[in-house]
């Protein structure tokens, strides 16, 4: 279930699944494993296991709206993120990596540097998997880089693109940060979706009830509604508009970089059609 690739916050370095593993295996938890006493039956020797790998392999996530000299996977390969120049995007992936040590998380996982975007089949497989990612994620991190301290919550352009909208909801667990990665209102919360001033801050630029806010379960039901958050919303390359909604619903698609937008929603609504009957989605 983890991400292809996650960055290892202690040292900064990029690791695939065999390097994640293999940290794991040089590990204290893996020791603590190895010494699991005999006498426990199968299902309390599952417990243990379960219990250990969560606590090792939990890992935060980055939200943000991407900006100057965001570092990819050829910059950050075979070298600590420490040693990354001083772009904002370097500076912004540094700041993340210490924060998500800072609240204990050993994995992180940014956009950015963790996709090889040059391979279309991991590409395909990243869209496919990102909003279980974010599920599976321990904290999502959410960078606001246009709000001060003071400032207004609802007039970030994060809430505008097209890809955040998924993140906010396939998130358990989520912290906001303002431009300079102060913690937004200041509040003791370990978790802003927590956070009922907030949640009411968060209806009036997503259009979202509390309810979905907080407890969002992926599938076809009330499509059009769905369709609507989105509405409000823009993406790069236009045809992320669709393929950005995959993990909304719950669908698996191939992707076509270069197709038009209209052509990628187009087939979006069959798709949500045929599995729910729903024909007003026509109407989105």
């Amino acid at each position: 279930k983890l991400p292809l690739r996650l960055l290892h916050t202690p040292t900064g370095v990029l690791c695939n699944r065999d390097a994640q593993i293999s940290r794991f295996e040089g590990s204290p938890q893996y020791r603590q494993l190895l010494s699991l006493p005999s006498s426990l039956d199968k299902q309390q020797l599952e417990t243990e296991i379960n219990n250990v790998i969560e606590e090792y392999f939990g890992y935060a996530t980055l939200s943000h709206r991407w900006g100057r000299g965001e570092p990819l996977l050829r910059d950050v390969e075979g070298k600590s993120i420490d040693d990354l120049g001083n772009t904002d995007g370097e500076a912004k992936l540094q700041i993340f990596c210490a924060l998500a040590l800072k609240h204990n998380f050993q994995w992180a996982w940014s956009d950015t540097c963790c996709i090889d975007k040059d391979s279309s089949a991991e590409l395909q497989e990243a869209i496919g998997s990102m909003f279980s990612w974010y599920r599976w994620s321990s904290l999502t991190i959410v960078h606001l880089s246009d709000v001060s301290e003071a400032g207004s919550l609802a007039g970030s352009v994060w809430f505008t693109r097209g890809w955040t909208l998924q993140e906010l909801l396939a998130s358990h667990k989520i912290l906001f940060y303002t431009f300079d990665w102060s913690l937004y209102s200041k509040s003791n919360t370990a978790d802003h979706k927590a956070d009922p001033a907030l949640l009411e801050k968060l209806q009036s630029p997503t259009g979202i009830a509390i309810q979905h806010l907080t407890k969002f379960s992926p599938g076809m039901d009330d499509a059009r509604s769905r369709l609507h958050w989105a509405s409000r919303r823009h993406t790069t390359r236009p045809e992320d508009i669709a393929y950005s909604l995959f993990g909304i619903f719950q669908v698996h698609l191939p992707i076509f970089y270069g197709e038009s937008a209209q052509n990628a929603v187009g087939r979006l609504l069959a798709e949500i059609i045929s599995h729910s009957g729903d024909v007003s989605v026509l109407d989105w």
